[in-house]
Formats: C-alpha cells, structure tokens, sequence
C-alpha cells in the first residue's frame, strides 16, 4: 500500500498543533477563572507532604500542565516560599493530577466537539463579561482537545498497514525498553505529555499497538515530561535545580519499578478491563492514572531520602531571598505589645537589607550584564513587597494596643520606614528596566557616563545602608551622617545632568543614550530622598 505521506505529516502536525494550543488555552482559561491565586495556594497549604500531594493535584488539574505546576513550585522554592521537602510533594501530586487529561480524553465526547466549540465561540465573542469569557475560553479549548486528536488519529490511520510501522510496534512489545525510549523522546519533542498520551490513546483504540506495548510507551512519557522541569531551573537557584532532579528521580524510578512488574501490571489492566469494561482510550488513562497514584504511594515515605540524595547530587549553597516575615509572632502583641514592635522593627530593617543587596544588584547588572543579577534584584523587589503588606498588617493590629508615648512615635516612624524603603524597590525596579530597555535597543553609554554612574550608585547604596543602621540603632549621628550624603547625590546628580549636557553638544553620546542616563541618575537621587526620610524619622524619635 503507497502512503501519502505528505497528507498524513500534514494532518497529523496540524492535528497536534491544535491539540497543544487547545490545552494551553483551556489551562489558561481555567487559571483566569480560579483568579491568580495559584501560588497562594501552593504556598499556604504545602504545610506537609501530604498537602503537597493533594495541592499538586488541585493546581495540576486547573492548569492542566505538570510542567506548569513544578515550574511554579520550582519558583517558589527558588524563591524561598517551600522547602525542598514541600516542594517534592506537590511534584509527586502533579504527575498525578496530569493523568485528568488523559480521563478527559476516554471520554466519548469527541462526537460534541464542534458544537461545544460554537458555544464556547460564542460566549468568548458575543460578552463582555470576564467570567463569561473565561468559561468560553474553557469550553472552545476543551472542544479544541477532541478536534486535534480525532485529526492525528485519521492522520495516523494508515499507518496500521505500513509494515516498518507493525516491525516496531511489535519490538516495543517485545522489547519494553524500547517503548520506554520511545515515549520519553516524543514527550521531549512535543514538551506535553498530556499530547503524547493522547496520540497513545488513539494508537491503541486503532489496534496499532498491543497493550504490552502501550505500557512502557506511557512509563517513557513520564519521565520525557521531566526535561520542560529541568529546562526551569537551569540558571535557576541550588534549590530549584534540586527540586527538578527529584521531578527526574521520581518518575524514572518509578518506570524502573513498573517495568520490573510489566507482566503482572498487563495482567492486571486486562483485568480491570473486563470487569470495568473499559473503552481503549480509557483503558489506556486507567493505566496513567494507577502509574502515578502507585508510584506516588511507593514513593511518599522517601521524600527525606529523596531530599537527602539531591542535596548531595547537587552541592553547594542556596542565596535563598526569604520572603516570608522572619519577626512576626502575633502572639506577642497581646502579651507584651513593646517587644512586638521591636520585632516589627527587625523586620523593617530586613525589609531595608532586601532594598540595599537590590540596589547592589542593580549596579552588578549595569556593569556584568548578566541576567542572573536582574533576577536577583526582581526576587528582592518581590520579597520586599510581601513583607510591606505582612509588616503593615502586623503593625496596625499592634495599633489597637495601648503603646506608650515613645512606642507611639517608633509605631508611626516604622509605618513612614516600610512606605520609603517599598519606594526604594521600585526605583530598583525602574533601574532594572532602564538598564533592559538600553540592553535591548543596543544604546551605548560612553566611558565616561558609565563611570559617573558607577560613582553615583555607590554612594547612593552607601547612603541607604547608612539609613538602615541609624533605623536599626536609632543612632542621630548616622541619620546626621545621611542628610549630609543626601545634599551631596543631590549636587552629584546636577553636576552628572551638567556632564550630560556636555556630552550631548559634543556628540559623545546619542540622545537615546542620553535619555536612559538621565533617567538612571533621577531614580537614584530619588532613592536618596527616601534615605533621608528614613534618617528623618530618627530626629523626630530622639
């Protein structure tokens, strides 16, 4: 039998576009109707492996991508917000929640697609309701989902007579590794093994591959689906590349365990068939579905073991920003409301040594380039606004205590600190994009600019971290010590606009150049004024 070849790749790309789209989509329409509060829901509940488990699940389920789920808690962990052990836990509970996808599909409503892809049309198009919009966005993905598998699965039909084709269904049934190399290749091509699972569903409902030989296949798409985790947390902190390894570990170990067991797990499948009376494709989901939950149960009692083997598989120390308040303990603000707000004070200034290693990190990223220090400074910047709203919240339930006269004044002075030092962020942040916007339209600083900025940034960092010790010691002579060095990034910044002026006339600089210049210089003296407040605050305690 001759095959159109070209009709087939055609129908079958187009049909695997369609069906990669339409996960993401539906994903992202589920992720917009839950509201952004994914990472809420990993952080708050992970209390223990367990919860782990049943969050990964939860959060695998709305986005509809494990990758998605581990590299959200990947960030997390890099970010400090999970521990590693956590962070094992929602992984294992991903790769179960993926499985969804796999019973959506063994469910027959491919027959339904396009009219509920009309309704989900109209209700994307014809309101303007969000949530309306949202559940159109679900239904035309979902819709999306059966459309692409029923054009890969005609595109795959003839494949069922071409000899190479039954040569090598027949290999992986005889050779389990073989399926095993199989699935992890194509799930690392086609990075969704949602998408490599589904083509599996339809291979077997067509007769083109044995159950034997299915299985394994399904084994390698686990741990193909583990290279979009590790791809993550490349650059990516000790932590991160930690909790990659373990996505890695868990699910080869896992296909080890499976394989070992191949005849007995077929067995049991043919089993479960005939009394459930299971459809193909849903036979094949069963199969995913009892994989992850299994190995998931083998495996929980070994996360310390699991944490304890990536720890020395990976080395060396993690520059976790921790974003979580350090000081805070609510208990104190009854009991003794004094010591609360010298806890609340501690805090204010960890707030101020996230503001000043930003800053650091700013000046490394103007003058290296390299992306590492403006990710550093965006997970400081975030730090910082966490602890803004948990140390705000914290002191205005201090206020409703009786606070002596002095305690009042250092109640208030911390309110004004928390406000500047967030400020500071934001002109760390203004910084970065400054320094992004010149990287990415090729504009060229000259010599002698990027010297006077270099100037500029220590002094200016110098200044805060000054501030910082004066609010933490409430010492005058170092808030004194800031004002003086306010008065002096201010005459400094005139006198830099004075040089840039010069430069402009003379064609040094370009005026692209010149803009950037003059905006960097601008937030650094207004990270100046914020210095000063906070020394300000010191005067009117003493």
């Amino acid at each position: 039998m001759e095959l159109n070849w070209q009709e087939m790749i055609f129908e079958f790309l187009g049909g695997l576009g369609l069906f990669l789209f339409a996960i993401k989509y539906m994903g992202d329409g589920l992720q917009k109707a839950a509201g952004d509060r994914l990472r809420d829901i990993l952080d708050r509940f992970t209390t223990n492996p367990f919860m782990g488990v049943l969050v990964g699940i939860f959060v695998t389920v709305l986005i509809q991508s494990s990758s998605g789920t581990t590299v959200i808690t990947v960030g997390l962990v890099s970010a400090g917000f999970m521990t590693l052990r956590q962070a094992i836990g929602v992984i294992m509970g991903a790769n179960i929640g993926t499985t969804v996808t796999a019973f959506i599909i063994g469910i027959n409503v491919g027959e339904y697609a396009y009219p509920i892809m009309a309704l989900g049309a109209v209700l994307l198009f014809f309101f303007k309701k969000s949530k309306i919009q949202n559940i159109g966005q679900v239904l035309f993905g979902f819709s999306g989902l059966f459309i692409g598998l029923e054009l890969m699965s005609s595109g795959m039909k003839p494949l069922r007579d071409w000899p190479a084709f039954i040569d090598l269904t027949l290999n992986m049934s005889d050779s389990p590794i073989l399926g095993v190399i199989v699935g992890a290749i194509f799930t690392l091509i086609v990075q969704s093994s949602s998408a490599t699972v589904g083509i599996l569903q339809g291979l077997y409902a067509e007769n083109l591959i044995s159950l034997h030989g299915a299985l394994p296949v399904l084994f390698g798409d686990n741990i193909g689906t583990t290279i979009t985790t590790i791809l993550a947390s490349l650059g990516a902190s000790v932590a991160a590349r930690r909790a990659a390894a373990t996505h890695v570990l868990f699910n080869v170990v896992g296909s080890i365990i499976f394989l070992l067991v191949l005849g007995l797990f077929t067995n049991y499948m043919e089993w479960v068939t005939g009394i459930l009376g299971l459809e193909p494709k849903m036979q094949i989901a069963f199969a995913h579905g009892t994989f992850n939950v299994v190995n998931t149960l083998i495996q929980l009692p070994l996360i310390g073991v699991w944490a304890y083997v990536v720890t020395k598989l990976i080395p060396g120390e993690d520059t976790i920003v921790e974003y979580k308040p350090k000081y805070l303990d609510y208990s104190l603000i009854t009991k003794s409301p004094g010591i609360a707000l010298g806890q609340a004070k501690q805090e204010v200034v960890r707030m101020g040594d996230f503001s000043v290693q930003g800053l650091s990190s700013a000046m490394d990223y103007l003058k290296t380039l390299d992306v590492k220090q403006a990710s550093t400074a965006a997970q400081l910047e975030e730090a910082i606004n966490n602890l803004d709203q948990k140390t705000t919240d914290y002191l205005v339930s201090l206020s409703k205590q009786s606070l002596s006269g002095t305690n009042s004044h250092i109640h208030h002075a911390l309110l004004e600190n928390i406000r500047d030092i967030e400020r500071v962020g934001d002109h760390v942040e203004n910084l970065i994009e400054l320094i992004d916007y010149k990287e990415s339209n090729r504009i060229k600083l000259s010599q002698e600019a990027t010297q006077e900025l270099e100037e500029m940034f220590k002094l200016v960092i110098d200044t805060v971290k000054i501030a910082m010790q004066a609010l933490d010691t409430r010492d005058v002579s170092l808030a004194q010590q800031v004002r003086s060095q306010e008065e002096r990034i201010d005459e400094m910044e005139r006198s830099l606009r004075k040089h840039h002026i010069r430069r402009l006339n003379e064609g040094i600089c370009s005026g692209s150049a010149g803009v950037v210049f003059a905006d960097i210089i601008s937030n650094l003296e207004r990270i100046g004024d914020h210095a000063n407040n906070i020394a300000d605050t010191i005067f009117e305690q003493d």
